[in-house]
């Protein structure tokens, strides 16, 4: 699209917004290993076209936000892999730069995954570590990443798959901190009552309201949640009072000792809807949803909006 974009969060106030998928899905897909501790950041320092081809698939299905494969790119992760800080820093603003190449018609947002990503052993879908860490060692270990994507030109952050209260916390304070605009996005399960909590066991709604008042915070949501547990999720994100974000994963399993994907599933582009009228303004999908998906999903999302940036490139 030509021109300057609005900031995002006005083209939310508008309307809509179509979300990519799982990176590393579609890394993998093209013949690309990800399995490594690092999963898709590895190919930052090694592979960097191969991430700007991914971003550049997504944006042809009519994706208008492509997410930084910054998702395990961390200062500790990079260490464990003998990257030096300077480099690992370096490798983290890449990633707003081949964002940036591969989807040039829309936003880019910087992926700040959790601090159970960089231990690579699954526990961002459990959140144990957060009582143990601590709110002060979270924003600690969040800072540098955060602010680099800042620096790098991000048009937004996108704090996501946040498995606990402590580390929501956390990614909200040092967000205030740096004044750049965030979506919060934990990853959650429904209870026997009904309820959406985090994969730590909170009620989801407790923590959404923690957003509320912070004026960095253009949405908040869910994600990397099966797609039938996206509805009470969203409903519980009411509560923070501005527009929501929903990119669920295909529904299927992660076994973190194998390290792969179990089950079948898929999103229901019938659900989608329901989303929009719950009040989700950025939808997509993350671990196992494609470009294929996200056609569908645009597809979808575009006939519910008024036409804007990125509509043009859709199949």
């Amino acid at each position: 699209m030509d021109g300057v974009l609005p900031p995002l969060a006005d083209a939310l106030a508008a309307g809509p917004v179509v979300l990519d998928g799982g990176l590393s899905t579609e890394l993998e897909a093209r013949g690309h290993d990800v399995s490594s501790a690092l999963w898709s950041a590895r190919l930052l320092r090694d592979e960097p076209e191969a991430v700007v081809a991914a971003h550049a698939a997504f944006a042809a299905a009519g994706a208008q936000v492509a997410t930084t494969a910054s998702y395990q790119a961390t200062v500790e992760g990079f260490g464990a892999a003998g990257v030096g800080r300077d480099e690992a820093l370096a490798l983290v603003a890449r990633s707003v730069e081949l964002a940036r190449r591969g989807a040039p018609g829309g936003w880019v947002a910087g992926s700040v995954g959790p601090y159970g990503a960089a231990l690579a052993d699954g526990s961002e879908y459990t959140g144990g570590y957060a009582a143990e860490v601590g709110v002060a060692r979270l924003r600690a270990f969040h800072r540098p990443r955060m602010a680099v994507l800042a620096e790098a030109g991000a048009d937004v952050l996108a704090c996501e798959t946040v498995p606990a209260a402590a580390e929501a916390e956390a990614l909200l304070a040092e967000a205030e901190a740096l004044g750049v605009p965030v979506w919060l996005s934990l990853t959650t399960v429904v209870d026997a009552a009904g309820v959406a909590r985090t994969r730590r066991g909170e009620p989801a709604a407790d923590v959404f309201a923690m957003a509320r008042g912070v004026g960095a915070v253009v949405a908040v949501g869910v994600n990397c949640t099966d797609p039938a547990a996206v509805g009470p999720a969203l409903a519980a994100a009411a509560t923070a009072g501005v527009p929501l974000v929903a990119y669920p994963n295909s529904g299927e399993g992660w076994d973190a000792v194998a390290r792969r994907w179990t089950g079948s599933g898929g999103v229901d582009p019938a659900a989608v809807p329901g989303w929009l009228d719950a009040g989700a303004r950025l939808v997509g999908g993350c671990c196992r949803v494609g470009p294929a998906g996200i056609a569908t999903l645009a597809r979808t999302v575009t006939a519910r909006r008024r036409p804007g940036p990125g509509d043009d490139q859709g199949p």
